[in-house]
């Protein structure tokens, strides 16, 4: 049984190409994601000037402005890119970084989740924006300390499920702390607990589905060598890893021991005595 809530995060690796935005919703559709999740910013809004005026070299120019600038779509190619997953029956997710974006998704989507990014989950005004939306908000922790997760779940009222998560593009294996899985879900029995996956390779998905994660979001990507903060933190082959998180599924079984019927005849072979219960 398929249980585990699938986000394949386009986040910016569309690289402002809304071909390749489509690209990514179909293969993300074709591997069997759950959903796909976009991030939107107004730049003015989440960098200072002096940050947008830096000297960065880009397919776009030589400012940082430049640069964000390319990866920004609008809110009418958003819709567009809602409607395109929808008829693939994927669910569309935003992760907003600023008030104005949270407005302007509100008045033009209808977005399935409200995600918050770590770097938003300590802006109290911020969430409590999220809690005006009346939407499900999916929250990530990364950058946080217990202390920060308690005060931001005590102020959202909407939280579905919790990620762990480690902000680190790509994230070192030591670093990746799947265990805290454990930690959130006994901190938080209520909620949904899950695993926002920043590691290059295909394990720490698998071993989270393996400790229970309702929830696996993971970057995708046609290629790791394309121009792009997040794209060396990503996955290019996600069908495979979908199919491993299915297989993991099916693996943990129900936790109650029972003889399967293909055991039978291996029993009926090997075991030649069974007295311990008499």
């Amino acid at each position: 049984m398929s249980n585990t809530y699938i986000i394949s995060e386009i986040g910016i690796n569309h690289n402002g190409d809304l071909d390749l935005a489509k690209e990514l919703i179909k293969t993300s559709a074709n591997d069997g994601a759950n959903a796909v999740k976009f991030q939107k910013r107004t730049l003015d809004l989440v960098y200072t000037k002096e940050e947008l005026d830096k000297y960065r070299e880009s397919p776009w120019g030589t400012t940082n402005r430049q640069q964000k600038q390319g990866l920004e779509f609008d809110i009418q190619t958003y819709r567009h890119l809602q409607d395109y997953a929808e008829s693939l029956g994927l669910d569309f997710i935003v992760s907003c970084w600023d008030l104005n974006s949270v407005k302007e998704v509100e008045e033009n989507l209808n977005i399935k989740y409200h995600k918050v990014a770590s770097a938003l989950a300590t802006d109290k005004k911020f969430l409590e924006a999220l809690n005006a939306t009346g939407r499900p908000v999916i929250l990530s922790t990364g950058m946080c300390t217990e202390e920060q997760i308690e005060a931001a779940i005590g102020i959202l009222e909407n939280v579905e499920y919790i990620l762990a998560c480690t902000s680190t593009y790509p994230t070192k294996p030591e670093e990746i702390n799947l265990r805290h899985i454990y930690t959130l879900k006994n901190k938080y029995p209520d909620l949904k607990i899950g695993f926002s996956n920043h590691y290059s390779g295909h394990d720490a998905c698998v071993g989270a589905t393996a400790l229970g994660a309702e929830c696996i979001e993971f970057h995708i990507t046609k290629s790791r060598t394309m121009y792009g903060s997040d794209q060396a933190a990503s996955i290019e082959k996600t069908e495979d890893l979908v199919d491993a998180i299915r297989t993991m599924e099916s693996m943990l079984g129900s936790g109650t021991k029972q003889v399967y019927s293909s055991e039978v005849p291996v029993m009926n072979k090997l075991r030649k005595v069974n007295d311990v219960t008499s």
